[in-house]
C-alpha cells in the first residue's frame, strides 16, 4: 500500500495530497529513511513525520486499509510511539498558539480591509 494514501487513510494527515507534501518534502521518515509517497508501506514499518516546533511524531504501522475508516477505526491501524511532551514543549507550544494571531504569515503583503481593522482594534485605536 503507498505511504501518501496510509496516511491520509489513518487521519495522520487530512488529506492525502497533503501526506503527500509531507513526504515530498521530507517530513516523513521510513524506517530511518526519507520516504516517498509512492513507497510501499507493510506492516511492522516504523515511521517519524516532523510536526510543528521540531517535535517528531513516532509511529509503528499495525495494519493497512485501502478506504476511508471512521477515526476511532483508523486509529486501530497504528501504535503511537512518541514520548510524552516534556513541560517545556508544553509551554512553548501555548505561547506559540497565543502568539499566533500578531504573527504576520510570511509572503503576506500589506494587510487587507479587515486585517487593518483588526489590528486597529487590537491597538485600541478604533
Amino acid at each position: 500500500m503507498r505511504l501518501d494514501v496510509w496516511l491520509d487513510v489513518t487521519c495522520l494527515f487530512k488529506t492525502r495530497a497533503e501526506a503527500k507534501r509531507a513526504c515530498e518534502g521530507g517530513k516523513v521518515d521510513l524506517n530511518g529513511q526519507p520516504a516517498k509517497p509512492h513507497r510501499e508501506l507493510k506492516e511492522g514499518d516504523e515511521l517519524e513525520i516532523s510536526r510543528p516546533f521540531g517535535r517528531k511524531q513516532k509511529v509503528a504501522v499495525r495494519g493497512l486499509a485501502q478506504k476511508h475508516l471512521p477515526k476511532a477505526e483508523a486509529r486501530l491501524l497504528y501504535e503511537d510511539l512518541t514520548p510524552k511532551p516534556s513541560p517545556e514543549e508544553i509551554e512553548l507550544r501555548r505561547m506559540a498558539r497565543l502568539a499566533a494571531p500578531f504573527v504576520l504569515r510570511p509572503g503576506a503583503g500589506a494587510p487587507d480591509k479587515r486585517e487593518r481593522r483588526e489590528l486597529r482594534r487590537l491597538k485600541g485605536r478604533g
